[in-house]
């Protein structure tokens, strides 16, 4: 059996919101201690760690309260940069692979690092006949978008959702799904920690059909 590797001292991004593996990360970073980070991170093509929130805030406050967060995350990789002006980075991330977190410190300027092993990758599965109505909804959904980006060749519209599509898949569905709808970021977390994709994609099927997007 092949143990997880363990990454240690991997820098850690929390947020509030949640990554899934496939997602879409879009972020403006300007905090010194998140700065370098992503700079070293951008040079190297080495990944960095997005952990959901569980109390504190995104941005460091004085007064605030300490910051907490889940014990499973994703990582993230770097496909677009920008620096557009001293002290400003933007940048765009993929989630390539979750991981849990076994232990974490914060750094003398406030950056979070910690010690994690990688979870096995979703099992690819096709879509079983009573589900394929959740994929279906979604290839509406993007083209609907794709349309509307060609309709608009001026003006930079961004898809949430990346390529290759994979309509077919599981965990692909589901994943998109639970990034485009609105729930709360704890239910989105739990749905991301499943080690199930199928059980993943049939909660969101009853996500789906309670907002009669699709039944």
């Amino acid at each position: 059996m092949t143990t997880p590797p363990l990454l240690r001292s991997l820098p850690l991004f929390p947020l509030g919101t949640v990554l899934f593996p496939g997602g879409l990360l879009p972020l403006r970073i300007f905090e010194v201690r998140y700065l370098d980070m992503i700079g070293r991170c951008q040079k190297t093509g080495a990944p960095f760690g997005v952990v959901s929130l569980t109390q504190g805030a995104e941005v460091r406050k004085a007064g605030a309260e300490a910051e907490s967060f889940a014990g499973v995350g994703t990582l993230a990789a770097i496909r677009e940069f920008d620096a557009p002006q001293a002290g400003l980075m933007q940048i765009e991330c993929v989630g390539t692979q979750r991981f849990r977190l076994h232990a974490s410190a914060q750094q003398k300027f406030g950056l979070w690092t910690g010690e994690v092993e990688t979870l096995a990758d979703d099992v690819t599965m096709p879509l079983p006949d009573d589900l394929q109505h959740t994929a279906d909804a979604l290839r509406r959904l993007v083209d609907t978008l794709e349309e509307r980006q060609r309709s608009q060749p001026g003006e930079p519209v961004r898809l949430p959702i990346g390529q290759p599509y994979q309509f077919d898949d599981c965990a692909w569905v589901a994943n998109r799904w639970c990034e485009l709808l609105p729930m709360q970021v704890e239910l989105k977390q739990r749905l991301m920690e499943l080690d199930s994709p199928l059980m993943r994609l049939e909660l969101v099927s009853d996500l789906l059909a309670r907002t009669g997007i699709a039944k």
